[in-house]
C-alpha cells in the first residue's frame, strides 16, 4: 500500500480520488487556476481536500500548483517522493479516524529565482490569463519586511532574490510584463488582517525595486490596484499538528508504507501522512478580479471584508484563543502534557466554559455567518476533548505576551464601554491575569520548578518576578511586588493597573503564591 500507486481501486480503510488525477493534472499544466505558496501541514490538510471535494463534484477539472519558498527539502522528500500525493489522517473525537487519498495538487516546485527550472514553471503559471489567485501558508513570520533577508533580496533584484515575499512580487512582475492580468493574492495564514500583512508585504518590496530602478512605476501601480490585483482578507481556523507517532504505528499496522516522518534541514516536522482534527473554518473577502474556484461548494465561506474581520476577532477575542491559552497556563502550573488530558478536569472545563459562555458571550462580535455560541460549542464539545490531537499546553503558552491584549484586553475593554456591563463583575479574567503571573514564576503547583514556553518577552517579565516565593503575603505587600507587571499596558491591552480589575488580580494572586497546591485550591473555589 503507497501514495505512489493509485491505480488500485480500493484499499480497504482507505479513501482513493474519486476523479481522473492524470487528466487533471493535464489540464492544469496548460491553465492552472490556482497557485499556493507554503506546502506544509496545513495546506494539505485543508484547502488541498476542499479542491479535491471540488474535483470529485466535477466543479473543477484543474487542481493546485504548489510553491515552496522556504524549506525545498520538502519539495524533494514529501511532494516529488510520493508523486504529489497526501494521506489525510482526520482525528475525530468520536475515536473515528477517517483515512483519505488528497491528489489535488498536480504539480510542486521550489519558488525562487535561483531554483531556475522551477521558478521559470511558476513564472509560465503568471504570464497565463487563465490564473486566478495565489493562496499562502507560509506563517505570520513570513510578511515580515525588516529581516536581513529580505532588504539582501532587495538589493538582489526580482532575477536573483532568494525570499517568498520578493519572489511572489517577482512572479506579479512576470504577470504585469505579459500582459496586466488580473488576479487575487489570498493570504490564508492565521494572523489578524493577513490580507493587509501581505498587500503591505508585497508593495513594500516593489516599491524598493521602483526605487532602484529594478521595475517602472506602472508596476507599482498595477500591483497597488486592488481591481488589478486584489489581496483579499481571510480567517483560518484548523489544528494539523506535527505528525503523531501514534498515527505512524496505526499506518504501519495497517500495511501502509509511506509512513516515514521527515525531520528536515530546516526542523521542519512533515511525513507523507497530515493528521489533523475534523472542525474546520474558512472564511475569506469575496475579491477575486479574474474569478475564482467554487469553494463554497466545499464548505469554505466567502463574503465582505467586514464580515471577515467580525469572524476573526469573535475566534480570537471570545470562543477560541481566550479558552486556549487560558487553560494552557492553568495546564502548565498543574502539571498537564496534553490539551485532552485537561478537558477531562472539571475545573478546567468550568473555567474555560465560564471565560467563553458566560463573561465572552455577553460582548462578542457576531458575525452572523457562523453563530457565536455553536462556535464555542465545538470548541468545548469536539475540539479540545479530542484525544487523538497530540496537541500540548506548553506549545499553546508559546509567546503568551504577545497574545493576552487581544485575547483578553479586547473584552476588557468592551465591558469599559459598555453602558449596561461593567468589568468588576468579570472575574475570570481577573483571574487568567493572575494565574499567568503565578505562572511566569515557573514553578507549578507542587512547588517545582518547570521550563517556560519560549515567549519573546521572557527575560524581561522574569526579572519582574523572579524574587517572588511560595508564601504567605498581606494584599500591600502583593500588590507592591506585582506592580512592574500591572503597569504594562502594552502586555494586558489596557490599563490593568488604573482598573476596576486590579483589586481581583491582587486577592488572586495572593491566593495562588500562599502555598503549594493552591492553584488547584483557588480554581475551585473561583467557580462555585
Amino acid at each position: 500500500m503507497k501514495l505512489t500507486d493509485l491505480k488500485n481501486n480500493t484499499i480497504e480503510g482507505y479513501t482513493l480520488p474519486k476523479f481522473d488525477v492524470e487528466s487533471m493534472r493535464e489540464k492544469t499544466a496548460k491553465e492552472c487556476k490556482w497557485v499556493h505558496f507554503g506546502a506544509g501541514n496545513i495546506f494539505r490538510g485543508f484547502p488541498a481536500a476542499r479542491m479535491q471535494d471540488l474535483l470529485e463534484k466535477g466543479l473543477s477539472d484543474t487542481g493546485i500548483v504548489v510553491g515552496e519558498g522556504f524549506d525545498f527539502q520538502i519539495i524533494d522528500d514529501i511532494y516529488h517522493k510520493y508523486d504529489n500525493n497526501t494521506l489525510l489522517v482526520t482525528l475525530k473525537g468520536s475515536g473515528k479516524v477517517d483515512k483519505r487519498v488528497i491528489s489535488s495538487v498536480a504539480a510542486s516546485y521550489k519558488a525562487t529565482p535561483t531554483e531556475k527550472a522551477d521558478f521559470d514553471k511558476l513564472s509560465e503559471i503568471f504570464k497565463n490569463p487563465a490564473l486566478e489567485m495565489a493562496s499562502f501558508t507560509i506563517t505570520e513570520k513570513g510578511y515580515g519586511i525588516d529581516s536581513p533577508f529580505i532588504l539582501s533580496d532587495i538589493e538582489k533584484g526580482p532575477k536573483s532574490c532568494e525570499t517568498i515575499i520578493p519572489t511572489v512580487t517577482a512572479l506579479a512582475l512576470e504577470r504585469y510584463n505579459a500582459g496586466v492580468f488580473p488576479f487575487s493574492f489570498v493570504s490564508m495564514d492565521n494572523c489578524s488582517h493577513n490580507g493587509e500583512k501581505l498587500r503591505n508585504a508585497v508593495l513594500f518590496v516593489a516599491d524598493e525595486w521602483l526605487k532602484k530602478g529594478f521595475v517602472k512605476k506602472e508596476f507599482v501601480e498595477y500591483i497597488s490596484d486592488e481591481s488589478k490585483v486584489a489581496f483579499p482578507w481571510s480567517m483560518i481556523d484548523k489544528i494539523t499538528p506535527r505528525p503523531d507517532e501514534n498515527i505512524q504505528k496505526m499506518l504501519i499496522e495497517d500495511g501502509f508504507e509511506d509512513n516515514e516522518v521527515l525531520i528536515t534541514k530546516k526542523h521542519t516536522y512533515i511525513a507523507p501522512f497530515v493528521n489533523s482534527e475534523e472542525s474546520e473554518y474558512l472564511v475569506i473577502e469575496d475579491s477575486f478580479p479574474n474569478g475564482r474556484p467554487k469553494l463554497e461548494e466545499a464548505g469554505i465561506y466567502f463574503t465582505d471584508r467586514t464580515t471577515v474581520n467580525k469572524v476573526e476577532k469573535m475566534k480570537v477575542c471570545t470562543c477560541l484563543n481566550p479558552l486556549h491559552t487560558a487553560m494552557s497556563i492553568a495546564g502548565c502550573l498543574l502539571g498537564y502534557k496534553k490539551i485532552s488530558d485537561e478537558m477531562e478536569d472539571v475545573d478546567i472545563v468550568k473555567y474555560i466554559k465560564g471565560i467563553g459562555y458566560d463573561e465572552g458571550l455577553k460582548v462578542v462580535v457576531d458575525p452572523k455567518i457562523i453563530e457565536p455560541k455553536a462556535f464555542i460549542d465545538d470548541v468545548v464539545d469536539n475540539r479540545l476533548m479530542n484525544p487523538f490531537m497530540p496537541d500540548t499546553p506548553q506549545r499553546i503558552s508559546t509567546d503568551t505576551s504577545q497574545k493576552i491584549a487581544i485575547r483578553f484586553g479586547e473584552t476588557v475593554k468592551s465591558y469599559m464601554a459598555s453602558e449596561e456591563l461593567d468589568e468588576s463583575e468579570l472575574k475570570l479574567i481577573p483571574f487568567f491575569m493572575a494565574t499567568y503571573i503565578r505562572y511566569l514564576m515557573g514553578i507549578d503547583d507542587n512547588g517545582d520548578e518547570f521550563t517556560l514556553s519560549p515567549d519573546p518577552r521572557h527575560e524581561e517579565l522574569w526579572a519582574l518576578v523572579r524574587d517572588i516565593k511560595l508564601k504567605e503575603y498581606s494584599y500591600d505587600e502583593a500588590e507592591e511586588l506585582i506592580a512592574p507587571i500591572l503597569k504594562l499596558n502594552d502586555l494586558w491591552g489596557f490599563d490593568l493597573y488604573n482598573s476596576k480589575l486590579k483589586e481581583s488580580v491582587v486577592v488572586d494572586f495572593t491566593k495562588l503564591v500562599s502555598n503549594i497546591g493552591m492553584v488547584r485550591k483557588s480554581l475551585h473555589e473561583i467557580l462555585k
